[in-house]
């Protein structure tokens, strides 16, 4: 399919026109796509306030865990 495509044809880029082959042109777009999907689907790094933020809620999560603990044996009988 694609050496069907060595004619050359014109295209404009940037207001210039450059005559080069359509195979050419269509393997350029196709690896700058792949390139710029890559990019752009990386996931993100979390920035140093957000790691301080994350570590903060991870204490305040592991303190109310302890403070669910404070029932008396008498409520857990009653509860159960």
């Amino acid at each position: 399919m694609l050496l069907q495509n060595t004619d050359e044809a014109e295209f404009t880029i940037l207001f210039l026109p450059h005559t080069v082959p359509k195979v050419a042109a269509l393997t350029s777009v196709s690896v700058s796509a792949f390139l710029l999907g890559i990019l752009v689907s990386r996931p993100r790094r979390k920035s140093q306030l957000q790691r301080e933020e994350s570590e903060d809620d991870d204490y305040i999560n592991h303190s109310n865990n302890q403070r669910t603990d404070t029932l008396s044996d008498e409520d857990r009988d009653y509860i159960s």
